[in-house]
Parts: C-alpha cells; sequence; structure tokens
C-alpha cells in the first residue's frame, strides 16, 4: 500500500501476553534468514538483537529490494558508525513510500524487540503480502480469499482468519493437497491428530516445496491464539510458492501450447503429403492398367470392362474426389493455422504440391475418355460380330430345313427307296437341334447385349424352332406312311376302301403319332369299327396280339382286322359270325338271321340243316351244326 502506514494496516495489535512477542521473534528470524541464504549469507539468531550494526538490516533490504543501497560501515564498532547504518536502511524503507511511525535508528541499534518486530512486519507485508492480489482484494485481505477459495472443496477445512482456523494443520494440508496431490493424501489424514497433520504439513513444505518451516507446531498447535502475524508471514509463503508453481506452469502450457501447435502443423502438413503421395500414386496406377487392358471383339470381355469402368466411376473415382476434397480443405487449414501464429506459409515437396495433384487429377480426365472410348468402340464392334454369327447360324438352319422340306415334297419312287430317301432326311435333319442350341445361346448373347433386332436375317430361334418341329413331324408321319403303305400292299382279300378305313381308324386313334396303340387305344378302334368283344375276349386278344409287350404296331394291327375281316370259312370265323348275329345267345333264330344280311335262300338252308336248339323252341343249335360240318 503505496504512501500508507502499513502499521496501522496489518492485524490486530497483540495482546499484554509476551508469548506473540518469543513466536514473531522466532519466525521473523526464520523469515530473514530464509532471505539471507538466498545470496549465501550468515544467518541471524535474533532478529530483535543481530540487526542493532545495520549490516545484516541493509543486506535483507538489498535482498529483497533487489537495489543497491550504497556505500555502508561493514564492520562498525562505534555507535555512530551502527546508526548511520541503520538510518540508511531506514531511508530506503521510506524511500520505497512505506511509513515508519515512532522508530528511529537508535530503537533498532538499542535492540528495540516491539519497535523491531514490527519493523520486520511493515517489511514482510510491503516485499511478500501486499502484491497478493485476489479477485479485487489484496495484501492480507486478500491472502485470505486465497486461502478460502482453494481449501474450499474440503468439507473439514474453514478459514475465517490467520489464527483458529490453521490450529488442527488441516488448512495447511489442504492447500498442499490442492495444488500437489501427489504429495499427500488429504483423505486419508486422521482428522483428530492436529500435531501429527501440522507436522506432515511442514516436512512437506519444507521438503518439497522449498517452504522454508518458520513455524514451530507447537506454536499453532499448542497456542491459546496463534499469532496472526507469524502464520500470515507463513501462509504468504505458500502463496509464493504456488504462484511460482503456477507460473512455471503456465509457461509450460505455453511452451507445451506452442509445441502443440507445431507438432500439429507438422502432423497435418506430414498428412498433406503422404496423402497426396498415395493419391497420385494410385491415379498413376490406374492409369498404367488401363493402358495394359487388352480389348477383345467379344462382347461379354468388353461388357466386363464397361461394367467395371462405372464400377470405378461410383466407387473408386468417388473416394479419389472425396480425398481431393480432403486434400484441398487439409491444404487451406495449415494455411490457415501457420498463419494464424505469424509461420510461413507450408510449400510441399516436389512431387506432393497442389500443382503436381492438379496435373494428376487433369491426366485422370483425359485417360478415363480415352478408356471410355475405347470400351465403347469394341462394345460397338462385338455387337456387329454377333449379330453376323447369329445371323450366318439362322441362316443355315433355314436352308437345312428348306431343302429337306423340297426333297421330301419330291419323293416319288419305289416304296423301298422313298423310305431309305426318308430315313436319310432325317438324319439329315438330326444336327439342326445342336444347331439351335447354339442359336438360342447367340440370342441370348444378343438380348445381353440389348440387340433387338437382326440385320443379317429374318429368322428368330422361336420361327427356325417351329419350322423344325414341322419338318421332322412332316418325315416321321411320311415314314410311317411309307412303313403302312408295305405293311398293307400284300392284303389283296380287302377293297382299298376297307384298308383305306383301317388305316385312318389307326391314325385317328394313334394321338401322339407314335405309329403304335396302347391297350385302350386298340380296343377304342375296334368298337369305333363294329368289332366289339367281352372284356375277357378282348384281354385274351390283346395279350395274343401284343406278345406281351404294352402296344400293338401298326403291322399286327392291320393283319389282325384283315383277318378278322376276310370273307374265309373258317370255323373260329363262321362260330363269331353266329355268335354276333345271336347277340351272343346259344341259339340263333330264324328272326335274328333276318336281322343280318343274309339272302332268303341262305336263312331257308341254314333253318332246313341246323338243328333244334333244346333251351328255345324257336331257336336253331348252332354250335352243333358248325361241329358236325367241321366234325369237331
Amino acid at each position: 500500500m503505496p504512501g500508507g502506514n502499513l502499521r496501522n494496516s496489518a492485524a490486530p495489535r497483540p495482546s499484554a501476553d509476551k508469548t506473540w512477542e518469543t513466536v514473531q521473534s522466532k519466525t521473523f528470524t526464520k523469515w530473514v534468514n530464509a532471505r539471507l541464504a538466498e545470496h549465501s549469507l550468515e544467518p541471524l539468531n535474533n532478529i530483535c538483537t543481530d540487526f542493532s550494526d545495520g549490516t545484516a538490516l541493509i543486506h535483507l533490504l538489498e535482498i529483497i529490494g533487489d537495489a543497491s543501497l550504497g556505500r555502508f560501515n561493514h564492520n562498525p564498532r562505534m555507535r555512530i558508525q551502527k546508526v548511520e547504518n541503520v538510518n540508511l536502511a531506514l531511508d530506503f524503507i521510506r524511500s520505497r513510500n512505506i511509513s515508519l511511525t515512532n522508530i528511529g535508528a537508535e530503537d533498532i541499534v538499542d535492540s528495540n524487540h516491539k519497535l523491531i518486530l514490527g519493523m520486520i512486519w511493515i517489511i514482510i507485508l510491503r516485499f511478500t503480502i501486499e502484491d497478493i492480489n485476489e479477485e479485487g482484494l489484496s495484501a492480507m485481505d486478500g491472502l485470505l480469499l486465497w486461502c478460502q477459495r482453494k481449501t474450499a472443496p474440503y468439507k473439514e477445512v474453514d478459514v475465517q482468519n490467520f489464527s483458529y482456523s490453521w490450529q488442527d494443520g488441516l488448512a495447511f494440508c489442504a492447500l498442499i493437497h490442492r495444488h500437489r496431490p501427489d504429495l499427500l493424501d488429504f483423505h486419508a489424514l486422521d482428522k483428530r491428530d492436529a500435531r501429527g497433520n501440522m507436522a506432515l504439513a511442514f516436512e512437506v513444505a519444507e521438503r518439497h516445496l522449498g517452504i522454508p518451516q518458520l513455524l514451530d507446531v507447537e506454536d499453532v498447535v499448542d497456542a491459546a491464539k496463534p499469532d496472526e502475524r507469524s502464520v500470515m508471514t507463513y501462509v504468504a509463503q505458500y502463496f509464493h510458492a504456488f504462484s511460482s508453481l503456477s507460473k512455471a506452469e503456465t509457461a509450460g502450457r505455453r511452451l507445451g501450447k506452442f509445441t502443440d501447435v507445431m507438432q500439429s502443423v507438422y502432423d497435418m502438413q506430414h498428412d498433406y503429403e503422404a496423402r497426396v503421395g498415395r493419391l497420385i500414386a494410385a491415379i498413376q496406377a490406374q492409369q498404367g492398367e488401363w493402358r495394359r487392358t487388352h480389348f477383345e471383339a467379344v462382347y461379354a470381355s468388353a461388357r466386363g470392362l464397361s461394367d467395371a469402368f462405372n464400377k470405378y466411376k461410383v466407387t473408386t473415382k468417388r473416394t479419389w474426389t472425396d480425398e481431393k476434397i480432403e486434400l484441398d480443405t487439409l491444404l487451406g487449414n495449415i494455411q490457415t493455422k501457420r498463419v494464424t501464429y505469424n509461420l510461413a506459409p507450408f510449400v510441399p515437396k516436389p512431387g506432393l504440391t497442389p500443382h503436381d495433384l492438379e496435373t494428376a487429377w487433369t491426366e485422370l480426365a483425359s485417360s478415363e475418355v480415352r478408356h471410355r472410348k475405347a470400351i465403347n468402340q469394341y462394345i460397338r464392334e462385338s455387337r456387329d460380330i454377333l449379330q453376323r454369327n447369329y445371323g450366318a447360324e439362322a441362316n443355315a438352319i433355314h436352308a437345312v430345313l428348306s431343302g429337306v422340306s423340297a426333297e421330301l415334297a419330291a419323293l416319288s419312287g419305289e416304296l423301298s427307296v422313298q423310305l431309305a430317301t426318308v430315313d436319310g432326311l432325317i438324319n439329315r435333319a438330326k444336327p439342326v437341334g445342336a444347331s439351335l442350341r447354339r442359336l438360342a445361346e447367340l440370342e441370348r448373347q444378343c438380348t445381353a447385349a440389348n440387340i433387338d433386332e437382326h440385320d443379317y436375317t429374318v429368322y428368330s430361334v422361336e420361327d427356325l424352332e417351329y419350322d423344325s418341329a414341322m419338318v421332322t413331324k412332316a418325315l416321321q408321319k411320311k415314314a410311317r406312311f411309307i412303313e403302312n403303305q408295305s405293311a398293307v400292299r400284300n392284303m389283296t382279300n380287302l377293297t382299298p376302301a376297307q384298308l383305306e378305313e383301317f388305316e385312318a381308324t389307326f391314325r385317328y386313334f394313334d394321338r401322339d403319332g407314335s405309329n403304335v396303340l396302347n391297350e385302350v387305344e386298340f380296343r377304342a378302334a375296334l368298337d369305333s369299327l363294329g368289332h366289339l368283344f367281352s372284356d375277357d375276349e378282348f384281354a385274351s386278344l390283346y395279350d395274343q396280339l401284343s406278345c406281351g409287350s404294352e402296344y400293338i404296331t401298326f403291322e399286327v394291327y392291320i393283319r389282325f382286322m384283315v383277318e378278322l375281316t376276310e370273307d374265309q370259312t373258317t370255323p373260329e370265323q363262321l362260330l363269331q359270325s353266329f355268335r354276333v348275329i345271336a347277340g351272343e345267345k346259344e341259339y340263333v333264330t330264324e328272326d335274328d338271321l333276318r336281322l343280318s344280311e343274309l339272302s332268303s335262300p341262305s336263312i331257308a338252308y341254314l333253318v332246313k340243316v341246323m338243328p333244334k336248339s333244346d333251351v328255345s323252341a324257336d331257336g336253331f343249335d348252332y354250335l352243333a351244326y358248325l361241329r358236325g360240318v367241321f366234325q369237331r
């Protein structure tokens, strides 16, 4: 407090009890010795007596005032020399706008304890406590507020003054723990052990923080009321020690921040160059791959290259685009950061500059155009080749089918020659199936190539499959027809009309065109021709004709029909005829005979020669008649 009377702003005056004087004398002496020790000067035993010649006082003031007091008597022997020294010291104190009331050089030379302690306290206030500032409060009030703020998190500590609040030692421990929690564990302290806590705080402060032990444990713990000036002097050492620590930490943080910035800038620059290098290398590798591409006029290959290029555009190229944008942003951030910290602009290494990256990017765009153009050219060529191949295959198939059809239409001559010719035509048509499969595969490739119309043919796979089926069917029908004609050629006992009827019936019931009849088809054919058989009769007949197989051939069928209908007089045929006329009865009547196609003379003859039936009065036994005629 410049120009003020520091004695009046100090703590309350001490009581009449002289204990305070002893404690202050020890505390202030230790404080002075700590200052003298900074310059390797001899320590004092007691400031109340050792300041009498003025030399120690002058040394103290030169140290704490950071100034020389000029010439003085270094080894005064006379009182006047001592007074001169002390006056020199007091004048220096007053030159610092420190008011000294009721104290003169003689008081110090004569070792006036009370006045000497008061002077030292004023010096301590001026050079140790006055510069303390906490939220606008200075000196003692600022120091008290600082203590309160630092110990606020500790519920066992309540700093209200520089006396009773410090007797349990916890406030000292709290200050240490708040700033250096590594030095002691506050929460593990026995809060009831005031002496142990005080001793621990004093020891840790001196050993690890460089704070001289100005107080003795008993001066605080055992005192009825600890001396405020002594406690305040000691606590001020904590403030300055931690302030110095804070300044070091601040300097460290400042340097650390700068180092972090530089490291960050370096990392960003290194990251930029590394990423630019990788991106340019990847671009160049891709261009090399495109240059080495082997193009074929095969649509699947060209389409594969096109698909790969399209995939590249939506994957790799987009990734590169994002990376390039991020690199541009990163470079801008680097330059901005360097400007912020007054650093020179960043210049990437040769080959990694923004210009290098832009050049690579421009070359990539040109390579993309060339590669896409080459792919499109080969796609067009491959499509044309596909159409040519398809046209050639389709036209060849049509030529074969047309040739077979023409020769089939012109067929003539002997049946054996015709059949041999048809067999040859069937063999010529067989490879068409494989050709159609090749054509279908070509059509699939054309569809995949988005070819909807063909420039080299008018025939589709569907058209040619239909034509092939028709030609094959015609050949099969012609072969069966010739075979059937060969089978009926010698059937001379039937009229041509009968043979045509039998053949037409066979073809009608041969629904699948296989030239054979199964059991159901054969019976239906007989029924349609008027030849009716019981189930047992038909089963026996079918088994006999099919020889145990599942079908009857046309030749077997036609021979059976010839036998069934030829006008022969075999006993079996005559017996079957009588049964048909009699309606399956064991006898035949005259009325039955009239309903048949027999002539009147034939009816009269049979009525005359056939024996009467034993089961019917108007019937005739045709079985007995046949037995007699054929002697069976």
